[in-house]
């Protein structure tokens, strides 16, 4: 799916992209200091649609959002290559 549009979020250290069907996703460092240790997470949002539809987040560690990251990458690479082999011509 290509993508419409990339925002940057700078002073909050988050980025996020907006899909072709509208819905807004955010990633950004979520950070909770506790009295024995902090925790920190990476939070995916995913904004409702354009019909208003909700959307949905996660809070992932940053293993699990190695993880996930690495299974968009290989995912993508897929997806391409399904692409280009259903091409016609050289």
């Amino acid at each position: 799916m290509r993508t419409a549009g990339t925002e940057r979020h700078p002073a909050g250290g988050g980025a996020g992209i907006v899909t072709t069907c509208g819905r807004r996703i955010a990633v950004r460092r979520l950070r909770l200091a506790t009295a024995d240790r902090p925790i920190s997470r990476i939070a995916l949002d995913v904004g409702p649609d354009r019909g208003g539809e909700p959307g949905t987040w996660a809070a992932l560690t940053a293993g699990e959002a190695r993880d996930l990251a690495d299974l968009l990458l290989r995912h993508a690479g897929l997806a391409e290559r399904g692409c280009r082999a259903g091409r016609a011509g050289p």
